[in-house]
């Protein structure tokens, strides 16, 4: 590949795939689909996600929000607690789509909302973060506070009420796929359990959200909830293949990068992808402390018997019984596809061994 190195890869025929089969999976399971768009940012998978149309999606940035709104997207979740001083920001957005659900998790959050809704005589679309046992964010579904929360953002004349949303973060520190379908049942039934108690007191059928890539990849059917919002699942990545949440050959992304040093007295080698072209996520540490950081393969993607054992800002440290020679190139898998997706301003779009097309997510905040 006649291309500068570090370069960021994507198998557009493996992304397809992956996207079909989430999807058809929701509409087997007769739920909505609001996949998240954090992984790629790019207006063209979140099309692909939706099989080329412009359905719901989730965010985590304003950013993101506005870059897919201005494409023509108007149904959005920007997923991550609000700060109050986003707030103008977001209401300015919510003005020009058919709607964006903001998230807030205190009361403290929702006050903030009602004092600017107040000041600028406006009311927005908010969800309960819940915690299922990730322990991020989000209230206790079992603790009787946060019911008190749920029947005051459903009276708030500043808010319309539109449900209640969680995310099994914890999942990614499982061990195998029976332990991801533990997690699963987890994640839908505290909203459930959750929903049941503030039925009690007058609020019925509000929408239980989900999502995480594993275990919305390991379940064959999704039940207990009303809609999904997985991710990860358009790219996958090392740390998913090694879970089991995918296999190997489901993963789309890699990073194209240059043996620059090599060092066969030491079994060593160097290349010209470091923490700015891979990120610095060393998982799945948990399922194999000596993983490294990131699945190191030749350029048809066969995996070597090397391993990538540290990283400097630019620079990326091989071990290996024989290492390269300068100028070879290599394709690294990353450990995290979203963290590495976003060191990069363009992605090279593969057909087989082919590039082509060049994709352009955006960035910030």
């Amino acid at each position: 590949m006649n291309i500068p190195t570090p370069a960021f890869l994507v198998d557009r025929n493996i992304v397809e795939q992956n996207c079909v089969r989430m999807r058809a999976k929701a509409q087997a399971s007769g739920i909505a689909f609001r996949p998240h768009v954090k992984t790629h940012k790019t207006i063209e998978i979140g099309r692909m996600q939706h099989g080329g149309g412009m359905g719901p999606i989730t965010v985590s940035t304003m950013a993101e929000a506005e870059f897919f709104a201005n494409a023509g997207f108007v149904d959005i979740t920007y997923a991550m607690p609000i700060a109050p001083e986003k707030l103008p920001r977001a209401a300015a957005l919510a003005a020009r789509i058919e709607r964006l659900n903001i998230l807030i998790d205190s009361v403290t959050a929702l006050h903030a909302v009602e004092e600017f809704c107040a000041a600028h005589d406006d009311a927005l679309d908010v969800f309960l973060k819940v915690d299922c046992g990730y322990h991020r964010a989000g209230v206790d579904p079992d603790d009787p506070d946060s019911a008190r929360l749920a029947i005051a953002i459903s009276k708030s004349p500043a808010v319309h009420f539109q449900g209640l949303l969680t995310h099994a973060g914890h999942s990614y520190n499982a061990h195998d796929a029976d332990e991801i379908r533990r997690i699963a049942a987890e994640e839908t039934s505290s909203l459930t359990r959750f929903r049941a108690l503030i039925e009690n007191e007058g609020l019925a059928g509000v929408v239980r959200s989900i999502g995480s890539t594993p275990t919305t990849s390991v379940v064959e059917t999704f039940t207990d909830t009303d809609e999904v919002r997985p991710g990860n699942y358009v790219f996958f990545d090392a740390f998913q293949s090694t879970l089991g949440a995918c296999t190997f050959k489901d993963v789309a992304v890699s990073v194209l990068a240059t043996v620059v040093g090599s060092y066969p007295e030491r079994g060593e080698a160097i290349i010209d992808a470091g923490a700015l072209a891979l990120s610095k996520d060393t998982s799945p540490d948990h399922l194999d402390p000596n993983f490294g950081y990131g699945l190191v393969c030749d350029v048809s993607l066969n995996p070597l018997d090397a391993r990538l054992v540290a990283l400097s800002q630019e620079h990326g440290k091989l071990r290996m019984p024989a290492p390269p020679p300068v100028g070879t190139h290599l394709r690294i898998v990353p450990n995290h596809s979203c963290l590495t997706a976003a060191m990069y301003d363009r992605y090279h779009v593969l057909d087989g061994d082919a590039i082509v097309d060049e994709w352009r997510p955006v960035r910030g905040w």
